[in-house]
């Protein structure tokens, strides 16, 4: 009997035993392929790479205003301080508080009573100079012919002709004290100065009013049209000149430049304003200079002392290209974007950028009208050698879905200062 540990008959197994193990080896491997589980490919077969698909954007050139935005204030065109000229005790109040007033317009009556005396008094003093002058004048036309023929001295005619002229006097001061009366006697009823929308009354019926000073009784503020009061830089205002002086950028419109405003919800008002002036000075302490805007209010949905976001197109760029500012690649040796050619082909191109519009970049010089710039899916490109073309899939780029699209990898990701 051969020793188990023999070298010819360890490896020598029944011919049953070999057919069972065949016979389980393929019944793994038919239930691996049930399963679903896939069988490694051979080392030596490679999968084909697929395109990387890539948003782009088709820049066009075109007019491109610049817009800065600048913190404001509202403020009311015109305002007046309703006061009590006449002194006395306000009887009544004859406007609706928060309401819209017209020039001229009864607000409040002052007790009169004192003034129509005054009236009265001033208009009986009146006559009585009248009455002096006649007198005084008939004196002087009397002694006329008798001065001629020497029955009077010519000292009498001329005292005579002189009480004349003083009564002159004395009815011209009377009539002037009753213009004083009546004018105060108009005081005694407050009237609006200018149109517009008043407030809340600052006293109540009952009240002495005007007193020493006059006393303020009410605010009037027309709104419609309203000012914005805002502040620039003035190294920015400069330099914007100076661009706009060397040809660079022109001037936005003939007239005055367009002002929208951003309220504090971030919306946009409809109505567009322009802009009045600019001051002359700057404010050492801060380096600003103030502008001045109009903008119309006819709905009244703006308020006097709203803060707001100014957006003041100063200037345009002929023939520029808004561009987002995720396409660009900023270093301190140039700028570039990635075009895509007619091949589906990506390359860098070396751009000249102006100012920020928003998330936007202005390109001055380096793209054309039509051509394809890459805006996302810089962290899908291959890592190719240096100057080997990349062939991507373009797809038209989406604002949105970029804004929800996960974040790419540092490395491959265009930076923005």
């Amino acid at each position: 009997m051969p020793h188990p540990n023999d070298k010819n008959t360890r490896h020598a197994l029944p011919r049953h035993h070999s057919a069972s193990v065949l016979s389980m080896a393929l019944a793994v491997v038919l239930a691996m392929g049930a399963c679903g589980q896939k069988v490694d490919a051979p080392a030596g077969a490679t999968a084909a790479p697929r395109t990387p698909e890539v948003g782009v954007v088709a820049v066009q050139a075109g007019d491109i205003g610049l817009v800065t935005e600048l913190p404001g204030r509202l403020e009311a065109s015109r305002v007046a301080q309703v006061r009590a000229r006449a002194a006395g005790i306000l009887q009544k109040r004859v406007f609706k508080e928060g309401s819209d007033v017209k020039a001229g317009q009864q607000l409040f009556l002052i007790d009169s009573a004192p003034y129509q005396a005054s009236l009265a008094q001033a208009e009986a003093s009146v006559a009585q100079a009248e009455a002096s002058l006649a007198q005084s004048r008939a004196l002087a036309e009397r002694y006329r012919p008798l001065v001629a023929v020497n029955a009077i001295s010519k000292q009498e005619y001329d005292n005579a002709v002189a009480a004349q002229k003083t009564a002159q006097a004395n009815v011209a001061a009377a009539k002037a004290a009753v213009t004083t009366a009546r004018i105060n006697l108009g005081y005694a009823t407050v009237t609006a100065p200018i149109s517009g929308r008043i407030g809340r009354a600052l006293v109540t019926e009952g009240a002495l009013v005007g007193q020493g000073t006059p006393t303020e009784l009410a605010v009037i503020q027309q709104i419609d049209p309203l000012y914005i009061n805002f502040t620039q830089s003035a190294a920015d205002a400069l330099k914007l000149r100076a661009a706009v002086a060397s040809g660079k950028y022109k001037q936005a419109g003939a007239g005055a430049a367009q002002v929208r405003v951003v309220l504090e919800d971030g919306s946009l008002y409809p109505q567009a304003g322009r802009l009045l002036f600019t001051d002359l000075t700057v404010d050492p302490s801060s380096g600003q200079v103030t502008l001045r805007a109009e903008v119309p209010n006819r709905d009244r949905a703006l308020l006097p002392g709203l803060y707001v976001r100014v957006r003041l197109e100063q200037a345009q760029v002929d023939n520029g290209i808004l561009l987002p500012q995720q396409a660009v690649t900023r270093s301190g040796k140039a700028d570039t974007v990635m075009v895509v050619n007619t091949d589906n082909q990506v390359a860098p191109r070396v751009v000249k950028l102006g100012p920020t519009q928003g998330t936007h970049w202005v390109v001055l010089d380096g793209l054309k009208s039509g051509e394809q710039v890459m805006v996302d899916g810089f962290q899908k490109l291959p890592r190719g050698k240096p100057g080997e073309p990349v062939v991507v899939k373009p797809v038209p780029w989406q604002a949105d879905s970029a804004a929800t699209s996960a974040p790419s990898e540092p490395a491959a990701t265009p930076t923005k200062r």
